[in-house]
């Protein structure tokens, strides 16, 4: 039987570009979950792209698979991408944390290296920067000859850290940290960031590390339009629509939702709000759904606050939200640092008034911290890692 039996004897399945090929749920960040249905056609320009302009990796690389596989940035490029290429795949199997993640990239070396930005935050929030604040580096720094010795022993470090054999480091989901950014771009660390969403499977924008530029989330991807719905798209933020190959066919047993989705002339509402700038980068404010108008109708990107807020050293994680028409800030501290500078929990509060009085201090006066709030447990997640900002938004804190 064997000696007989050829591919030609098999009935392979021959799927068509519009047929139906996965559902994957989006995160629940700001609603409940949806079921999205991704037809072959966005599965295969997904991986068409990734081949075409990822070069470096190939067959026979190992990659580690960091992201679950309900995130469709993990599935895609971990996943699928590494099985059209011949890649060996490694499951992480535990929680990313430094240690772990140090383990397991000296045994694999991956030259590729996928992840959503709380990770690489973390290595370098807590292995990186607070050595450099340290004395003497911190005056050494200042010093332009020592510095540029102090920045290659710093990128060689990270290196290091993650395999030593890594081409890039491709970063989604959300924007990066804009001082742990600066750092990386500063020691020319092999890093982009890219913009997709599940509706997308995932890509929408994309630019090697080479090109990337600081806060920006890449071009649009070859068989894809992105436009901004604004009447001046390089400076007025306005949503970005999307159409093209990697668009998906719709939620699953929600033609409502569906057809909200959609324009009248077929453009995707991806609900980010940006935009871009004559050589075509995008860039994101924030989301639709999370936009909180000021006073006198002004925008209020809530995201651009919790970016201050989450440089504060003692800060784990932060929320801005909109009560009673005014900015609140839910604060998860981090008791470690706290705890490091001599700061008792009785004294937590008077803390955090002095620290959003800075953060104030740099925000226009429409959109300053009237209050805050801590949190005695961190924000509940969704299984992609991102805060569930919806329950918040509608029950305040869950402390």
């Amino acid at each position: 039987f064997t000696k007989n039996f050829t591919a030609n004897d098999i009935d392979w399945h021959k799927e068509k570009p519009d047929e139906m090929a996965i559902i994957n749920y989006t995160s629940g960040t700001t609603s409940s979950p949806k079921g999205v249905m991704i037809p072959y056609r966005s599965v295969w320009s997904n991986n068409k792209y990734a081949n075409d302009n990822v070069p470096f990796n190939k067959r026979g690389d190992d990659i580690v698979c960091m992201l679950p596989m309900a995130h469709t940035y993990g599935l895609a490029f971990e996943i699928i991408k590494s099985l059209t290429l011949g890649c060996h795949i490694h499951f992480l199997g535990k929680v990313p944390s430094p240690r772990i993640i140090k383990e397991e990239f000296a045994k694999y070396k991956p030259k590729l290296i996928l992840s959503v930005p709380l990770i690489i935050e973390k290595v370098v929030q807590g292995n990186v920067m607070p050595a450099l604040q340290k004395e003497p580096i911190n005056t050494l720094l200042k010093i332009p000859v020592v510095r540029t010795f102090v920045r290659r022993k710093i990128k060689t470090q990270l290196m290091d850290f993650f395999g030593g054999n890594a081409g890039e480091f491709i970063i989604g989901g959300a924007s990066l940290n804009e001082e742990v950014e600066k750092l990386l771009m500063d020691i020319k660390f092999p890093f982009t960031v890219g913009y997709g969403m599940t509706e997308t499977s995932p890509l929408i924008g994309y630019v090697r590390w080479q090109d990337f530029r600081s806060q920006s989330c890449g071009k649009v991807v070859d068989r894809m339009e992105v436009k901004v719905d604004s009447p001046d798209p390089q400076n007025i933020a306005g949503e970005f629509l999307v159409k093209g190959m990697n668009v998906m066919l719709g939620y699953y047993k929600n033609e409502e939702a569906t057809k909200e989705i959609f324009t009248e002339d077929g453009w995707m509402k991806t609900g980010d709000l940006g935009v871009i700038d004559k050589d075509g980068f995008m860039y994101i404010k924030g989301r639709n759904k999370n936009l909180i108008l000021g006073p006198g109708g002004q925008n209020i990107y809530p995201e651009e606050i919790e970016e201050k807020l989450n440089n504060l050293p003692c800060v784990q994680e932060a929320l801005a939200i909109e009560e009673d028409s005014k900015v609140v800030a839910l604060i998860y501290p981090n008791t470690d640092a706290l705890k490091a500078k001599g700061i008792k929990p009785e004294d937590y509060e008077k803390h955090f008034e002095e620290q959003i009085k800075e953060v104030n201090d740099n925000l226009p006066a429409y959109s300053k911290i009237r209050s805050f709030r801590l949190q005695d447990e961190e924000f509940e997640k969704t299984p992609k890692r991102s805060i569930r900002r919806f329950k918040y938004m509608e029950g305040g804190s869950r402390s």
